[in-house]
């Protein structure tokens, strides 16, 4: 039984291109399984998270990463009486516009872009769901429905408007625009609950397996943890619990309290302001003019404190930054090359690239081509073209 501030299947506002009900699924339910078998989500296998995809085989991915959101974002949404459904649906697209070797090949690609409109990964997602999946006869593109695609492009809040954050001022990105352009996203609004949920998920994964990958790399041990706030407290409880647990055991048990720590903390604070608000509809949820899915403001402190540690002793080590200058290479390499050269794009490009009028287009068929790369792909074609082996990786 959804609750009346939920989406309900039965109300959506449809899709962009009408389509026959499915005798068995709800329209949520239809819209994540064609998530789950486009290309773009397998691709996601094979590109970075924080390590690049081939440095280990134990570090998670934009995949695992995906999944684990999902999983996450059902789990709240369930307790909270939403659609699962369109929450995982969402969790599961929140990343499909990612570039290989993820935030340092998307601030390349971002740089190469300025003179085109500027490149950004939730606005390609959009893009990759209305335009760049080419599989159906009848339309390009997932066709999805208007609650998904809302909650692509604004499950971090409203784009536009007095409510949206400093960071989106100046004009849209152009993948925005363009899908805003064809069906109004109503970009001044909050998202719905279950878009809120996923974006909130999406935080609860990241900071609870970055903290798991950071040790196994070895960047920084438990030890280090134990100083934090949250991590602390919780290698404490496990020692109290089980004294001489052995390591990976021990790493898992503190880990997996923190993870609930956030979820139950998450929980606990939307029941509240649901309580409190009673609002009788989605839309309610939308006009509220702030979020009802977030942390409590003293765990959000906390977790500050757990970011600034992962930002200084992994996002910003030595060994991770002199990745990072390789894998830059490689995409400010392959850019400007494909500009020069567009024939070098795959036959399956071709037509678009003949279309192309000005540099602008060229440059966001590019663009389309280099974000859709996985991260050994694209270190395969930069050897391929520039001579080498390996581009120093």
């Amino acid at each position: 039984m959804l609750a009346p501030y939920a989406c309900q299947p039965d109300q959506s506002r449809g899709r962009l291109f009408q389509e026959r009900m499915s005798s068995f699924r709800s329209p949520f339910q239809r819209d994540r399984d064609r998530i789950i078998h486009s290309s773009a989500f397998r691709r996601l296998k094979h590109k970075t998270q924080v390590f690049v995809e081939h440095e280990g085989d134990y570090y998670r991915t934009r995949l695992t990463h995906s999944i684990e959101v999902a999983q996450v974002a059902r789990t709240i949404s369930g307790v909270l009486g939403l659609n699962t459904d369109l929450a995982e649906a969402i969790a599961l697209a929140h990343d499909l516009g990612h570039t290989p070797f993820g935030h340092t090949g998307e601030d390349a690609l971002g740089l190469l872009m300025e003179p085109y409109g500027g490149f950004d990964h939730n606005a390609q997602a959009l893009r990759i769901v209305t335009r760049l999946e080419r599989h159906y006869a009848d339309f390009d593109g997932l066709n999805l429905t208007w609650e998904s695609l809302e909650g692509i492009a604004k499950h971090n809040g409203p784009v536009i408007g007095p409510n949206a954050d400093a960071k989106h001022a100046g004009p849209l990105p152009y993948a925005l625009a363009e899908v805003n352009a064809m069906w109004d996203l109503e970009l001044s609004t909050h998202a719905s609950a279950e878009a809120q949920v996923a974006a909130i998920a999406d935080d609860v994964a990241y900071s609870h397996h970055d903290l798991h990958d950071g040790l196994r790399s070895g960047l920084f041990s438990e030890d280090d943890l134990m100083e934090l706030p949250v991590t602390g407290p919780a290698f404490d409880e496990v020692d109290r619990l089980y004294p001489g647990l052995d390591r990976m055991r021990r790493r898992h048990e503190a880990l997996r309290r923190v993870f609930g720590r956030m979820v139950e903390d998450v929980i606990a604070v939307a029941q509240n302001r649901l309580t409190a608000a009673q609002p009788k509809s989605v839309d309610e949820i939308r006009h509220m003019g702030t979020t009802v899915i977030r942390f409590s403001k003293p765990l959000y402190q906390e977790l500050k404190a757990i970011r600034s540690f992962l930002f200084h002793r992994m996002y910003r080590a030595p060994s991770v930054m002199a990745e990072r200058a390789k894998v830059t290479r490689v995409v400010n390499d392959l850019f400007p090359l494909f500009i020069a050269r567009p024939e070098l794009l795959p036959d399956e490009w071709r037509a678009d690239v003949q279309a192309a009028t000005d540099e602008v287009t060229l440059a966001r068929i590019v663009a389309d081509y280099v974000a859709g790369m996985t991260d050994r792909f694209a270190i395969q074609e930069h050897a391929r073209l520039f001579g080498g082996t390996d581009a120093g990786l």
